[in-house]
């Protein structure tokens, strides 16, 4: 298994994460949505779900962190919004998601079936940033900062090393701050 790492800043209304986005190349080869279920469970991402695909317009969750495991097929993912990346995983391939990371479907095989999971089996929101203005945004922060960093990895079942040694709020909020001086 491959770990590929992509860090994202607030945008706009968006606040995307101190945290790195994960995609676990292959944590499942072959996939299936019974062993993709099973991984997680296993793993404490609980609540867990089967759709073919995931939601295709720009949304965010503030209650809770959020794995999606391709069981079948591939899609293509854009993350983090306006001037984003565009991530494509496929079958076997699991992406972990920081709370308030901006996602969307956009492109897909006919046979995309995904398996999402929450730590400790959360309960999850969806935040659009079309229907949100400054005080909702404001909330959604907090609620985001209040979350814990998830004992294990959907994936590998590892202490989360990339959260836990990410920079802190504070330290990640003054290099905004010092970026948007020049």
């Amino acid at each position: 298994m491959k770990t590929e790492q992509h860090w994202s800043k607030p945008v706009g209304l968006l606040p995307n994460s101190r945290f790195p986005l994960l995609v676990h190349r292959g944590a499942l080869p072959g996939g299936g949505e019974d062993a993709m279920t099973a991984l997680f469970r296993s793993n404490g991402w609980l609540n867990n779900w089967r759709y073919p695909g995931v939601y295709t317009y720009p949304h965010f969750h503030s209650t809770t962190h959020e794995c999606l495991g391709c069981a079948a097929g591939w899609m293509e993912v854009d993350l983090f919004g306006i001037g984003g990346i565009r991530v494509r995983i496929e079958a076997g391939d699991v992406i972990v998601l920081p709370a308030g990371v901006s996602h969307a479907m956009v492109g897909q095989s006919d046979d995309i079936k995904m398996v999402g999971g929450y730590p400790d089996g959360r309960d999850w929101d969806n935040v659009q940033e079309a229907h949100l203005d400054k005080a909702g945004h404001r909330e959604a922060v907090k609620r985001i900062m209040m979350l814990p960093i998830p004992s294990r990895d959907p994936a590998t079942g590892e202490p989360m090393k990339e959260w836990i040694d990410a920079p802190s709020s504070v330290d990640a909020g003054l290099d905004d701050f010092r970026d948007s001086l020049g």
